[in-house]
């Protein structure tokens, strides 16, 4: 197993994010994950037509998913290499991904459990699709000199990836984690999070070329809660409202002017509220219409002053009236 020099990736960056060398920004906006149960009928129609996948419908409205499942377990190369034909065609998408949560939650990753996830992460590089790759850590990750050790060490690590890290404690407000960042090229994860004790508030900083957003959604009552009577997806159950999104559109647009490439990711993803805050974010900050699936424009009436084409005709079936969490 090779890794290359900080060198070497300077020399290469270009290839590996091709729009890094680009001199005017580049955004992408989209959602976190697609493989959610509760988006049958209000994201993706219902029932699937054949031939069906989230990812190739999904890369029709936005041009980045992060992808979610390799933050559980490492993506498995031949998924690797059909996700990137159900992108195809769309020549601007560029997939980011989170890393394995033994390396960011677990600390007990060692060099056999590496060589899975560069065999993902490669496929993706190698097919110029990775834009990516996304260090979240826990709010429990506080800084202080053990955590800032093994830090850096991860970005040591994977420094030949496209990297961001995203922390939660606002203990790694300081200028030595954003001078730790930059000396690795690694971008800043700029959030927005219910703001409980000393969580790290909202913020517009770009550490390298790289600049990344991502919205957890405000839901203050479930997001610390152990009440096992709470469904796990409620925590991301939140839509923001207009007045919401546009500091975030003020900050992007502040990030816009630091960095060559920009995600944004909404990851308030329950029953496609991520997905429709994305589209808004999209139409904010180019100030056009948007394409908008038909079946969240049926849940979300308000995505009509955005959408680029009117409503299609009622159907004799509503595609989700008897679809609810607990009958999936």
């Amino acid at each position: 197993m090779t890794r290359r020099s900080p060198n070497a990736r300077a020399a290469s960056e270009s290839s590996v994010l091709p729009n890094a060398a680009d001199s005017n920004p580049r955004l992408r906006i989209g959602p976190a994950g697609w493989a959610y149960s509760d988006w049958a009928g209000y994201v993706y129609p219902q029932p699937r037509p054949k031939g069906f996948h989230p990812a190739t419908f999904l890369a029709e409205y936005f041009d980045t998913i992060e992808i979610n499942t390799s933050f559980y377990h490492p993506i498995q190369p031949d998924h690797a290499t059909q996700w990137l034909e159900r992108v195809s065609a769309n020549p601007r998408f560029l997939f980011t991904a989170k890393l394995w949560k033994k390396f960011t939650h677990e600390h007990d990753a060692t060099g056999k459990d590496e060589r899975p996830v560069r065999e993902g992460f490669d496929i993706l590089r190698a097919g110029n699709k990775l834009g990516a790759v996304l260090l979240q850590f826990p709010f429990s990750f506080h800084y202080e000199p053990g955590t800032v050790s093994y830090l850096r060490s991860a970005l040591k690590r994977f420094f030949d990836y496209p990297l961001v890290v995203e922390v939660r404690h606002s203990s790694w407000n300081n200028p030595a984690t954003f001078e730790l960042l930059r000396e690795y090229r690694a971008g800043f994860c700029n959030i927005d999070q219910p703001i409980i004790g000393r969580s790290l508030e909202p913020s517009n900083a770009a550490t390298a070329s790289i600049a990344y957003v991502r919205l957890h959604g405000r839901r203050y009552d479930t997001w610390f809660t152990d009440d096992p009577a709470v469904s796990s997806h409620e925590r991301y159950n939140y839509l923001y409202s207009a007045e919401e999104l546009a500091p975030w559109a003020k900050r992007i647009r502040k990030v816009s002017e630091q960095a060559s490439t920009v995600y944004v990711i909404t990851n308030n993803h329950y029953q496609g509220k991520g997905v429709v805050n994305a589209l808004q974010l999209i139409n904010i900050l180019t100030n056009s219409k948007v394409n908008v699936p038909e079946p969240l424009r049926q849940h979300f009436p308000q995505l009509d002053a955005i959408a680029s084409s009117q409503a299609a005709a009622p159907t004799l079936f509503p595609l989700a009236a008897a679809i609810t969490p607990d009958a999936q």
